[in-house]
């Protein structure tokens, strides 16, 4: 079981393997995007989304959603934080780099995502407060399912018409249904799945490492094409999204390792729905930020926790 969790907190260089390995063999990975599941109109992505959104919904019990309304206040900062700065930072850097349409809509959408599950295992490596970020990162997760549509619509609309509504029923699919059934799963038959518990989380990592080496084997050229702009752009993003988090939570004086849990929650988003969503409600090129952006935040997360796991949270 320890080889399980090493494998998943090793999360961060599969990633940047994936990445690699896809821009030099890019069928290793595009086969995700394009296939459906054997037997039915179901497309790959879509299921392994769901997977992880099920496997998150396992982990999770009714005294999780208790907790809540035991620490409301540091969870409203961090879900707050988390779709208030991220989409106006995505839209600021976006215009200020003067990307195309597509590049731009791609960058504002992955910044109005939710925190990802990979933010949960930077938090339990950079000796963060775990239990808020898993709290933090459920909440995002449920409210993204309405936010995530809407804030995309409000930052995106100069760009092109967003069909909200149609955005709002693929959450509704790929989020919410599996969470919520995971939670109901994980309440009836809790024992029974120890295993499954155990695994979910490695499952998660090769899924979003599959669904990023796709898109960025797919959108080579317009990696290429775009480089000096896009890659800056996106990291700056992710940059002021991790310090700005930690700022906010020093100015509202949250504990040292709940500022930890704050400047990892709002820096990483849930790269993998990102690019689903664009690809499914725009186009694949909308999908190239949401690629860059989980290589950027995994990287500057693992930096992050690397730094702070030497620095124990002296209160």
């Amino acid at each position: 079981m320890k080889i399980l969790a090493v494998c998943t907190n090793l999360f961060w260089l599969w990633t940047i393997l994936g990445v690699v390995w896809a821009w030099f063999q890019p069928g290793a990975f595009t086969w995700f995007l394009k296939g459906t599941v054997p037997g039915t109109e179901v497309k790959l992505i879509s299921a392994g989304l769901g997977v992880i959104m099920l496997g998150m919904g396992v982990t999770l019990t009714l005294e999780d959603f208790k907790a809540v309304c035991k620490t409301p206040r540091q969870v409203f900062i961090g879900v707050g934080a988390q779709f208030a700065l991220m989409p106006l930072i995505g839209w600021a850097v976006a215009t200020a780099f003067q990307l195309p349409d597509m590049l731009k809509l791609g960058v504002i959408l992955v910044s109005c995502c939710p925190g990802g599950t990979a933010s949960n295992v930077i938090c339990y490596l950079a000796r963060a407060n775990v239990a808020l970020s898993v709290l933090m990162t459920m909440c995002s997760t449920l409210l993204a399912v309405v936010l995530t549509p809407l804030l995309t619509k409000w930052y995106a609309s100069a760009i092109l018409e967003v069909d909200a509504g149609a955005m709002i029923r693929s959450m509704v699919t790929i989020v919410l249904l599996p969470v919520v059934g995971g939670v109901l799963l994980n309440h009836f038959f809790k024992k029974r799945l120890e295993y499954v518990r155990l695994v979910s989380p490695l499952v998660s990592v090769l899924v979003i490492v599959l669904i990023v080496g796709g898109v960025v084997g797919l959108t080579k050229p317009a990696i290429i094409e775009y480089a000096g702009s896009l890659l800056p752009a996106v990291f700056i993003v992710h940059a002021l999204g991790f310090s700005l988090g930690y700022v906010a939570a020093k100015l509202l004086k949250l504990r040292e390792a709940n500022c930890r849990t704050l400047s990892v929650e709002v820096g990483m988003q849930n790269s993998g729905l990102g690019s689903q969503l664009a690809k499914q409600h725009f186009t694949l090129l909308a999908a190239t930020p949401c690629a860059i952006s989980a290589f950027y935040h995994c990287l500057i997360g693992s930096l992050l926790a690397a730094f702070w796991r030497v620095r124990p949270p002296r209160d």
